[in-house]
């Protein structure tokens, strides 16, 4: 029984997770967020915006989700430069506007999205960085699906 209670009282007395926790003392401000880079400025075809905070914005014609060959040699020189220059999560967030069939929307922002993504892919960027939110019809009305970095606001 002695040594149950001497193990017990080592449990109350030892600071928690080796004592990581006392490392800094209370009411100190915590230590800031390592920033990321800003991400490279790329020459853009005409379909194609740079976005706020590292994003940008491919433009697709209403129901079409093929990519034009200037965007397909744009969006490889965005995945070599997020591979390059970032970590963390690359999130595609694809748009289709127009008609009633939400349905269609939804498979056409998906394709969308995914054309974007093989583009970004064969640029050099890890395929398992990347994540694809098809929202189909949204109020917005766009045609399009928005690339945003790790350095972009969610």
């Amino acid at each position: 029984m002695p040594r149950r209670r001497l193990f017990l009282a080592l449990l109350l007395l030892a600071p928690p997770f080796g004592g990581a926790a006392l490392a800094q003392p209370l009411g100190a401000p915590a230590t800031p967020p390592v920033s990321l880079p800003p991400m490279p400025t790329l020459q853009l075809p005409r379909s194609m915006a740079e976005l706020p905070q590292g994003a940008w914005r491919v433009t697709f014609p209403a129901n079409r989700d093929a990519l034009e060959a200037d965007q397909r040699a744009a969006l490889e020189r965005l995945g070599a430069a997020l591979q390059m220059s970032t970590s963390g999560r690359v999130l595609l967030n694809s748009e289709a506007s127009g008609g009633d069939d939400l349905s269609t929307h939804r498979r056409l922002s998906l394709a969308r999205a995914r054309a974007v993504k093989a583009a970004l892919v064969a640029g050099g960027l890890s395929e398992t960085r990347v994540d694809i939110r098809p929202l189909g019809r949204t109020a917005n009305g766009r045609d399009a699906v928005d690339i945003l970095s790790p350095t972009a606001p969610r």
